[in-house]
């Protein structure tokens, strides 16, 4: 299985991301020196794809076949592409405050301690659906892991579209999110921009 394993605040830096969107709320102190060159079309189109990527999680191949996905639904496919990222099970975990990054989140889904309406689903790419509900295992909410994990995401605001129980580690998803209700900064057009040459 390929792993990323690049330093995260290098990344964010290079890409000129603010680590708060990946639930890390260290900031570098280093300074991109950047010669004065002015970025192409494509440069800006290939930096957002990686930016996308990069936040969610998500690898090339993975990626391309959810740009497949988002332009065969009705609408636009760039919204789509940012719906259909947003939900991923690892996200959604992410987005209750059941983890602390979506790396973690990645982790725990792994790790067979989510169930969704019931059943234990194993798959960080599993795609949520609207009135799914989804909490971690019984044997596993008392474990020192989860306290550590409230403790510090308790704070964190929870997406309109979800409804969280922080107590019982538990969510419902309310409704599918809409392009609004995305707060990554990332440009969609220029994706779609760049797979449609």
């Amino acid at each position: 299985m390929a792993v990323n394993r690049v330093p995260v605040l290098k990344r964010c830096r290079s890409l000129g991301l603010d680590p708060v969107y990946l639930g890390i709320d260290k900031k570098s102190k280093r300074e991109l020196k950047r010669s004065n060159r002015k970025m192409s079309e494509y440069g800006l189109q290939l930096r957002e794809k990686q930016k996308a990527k990069f936040i969610y999680g998500v690898l090339e191949k993975p990626f391309r076949n959810y740009y497949k996905k988002a332009d065969q639904m009705p609408g636009m496919t760039g919204p789509n592409l940012m719906i259909l990222l947003e939900r991923r099970l690892d996200n959604v975990i992410f987005r209750l405050g059941f983890a602390r990054t979506r790396r973690e989140a990645r982790q725990i889904v792994d790790h067979r301690h989510v169930l969704v309406n019931g059943k234990c689903v194993n798959i960080p790419s599993y795609l949520i659906k609207a009135g799914d509900v989804i909490e971690i295992k019984e044997k596993c909410k008392g474990s020192q892991r989860y306290k550590d994990i409230l403790e510090v995401t308790g704070g964190r605001l929870v997406p309109e579209w979800l409804e969280a129980d922080q107590e019982a580690l538990k969510g419902t998803v309310k409704e599918l999110p809409n392009r609004d209700a995305i707060d990554v900064p990332v440009n969609e057009v220029l994706i779609v921009e760049l797979y449609s040459k």
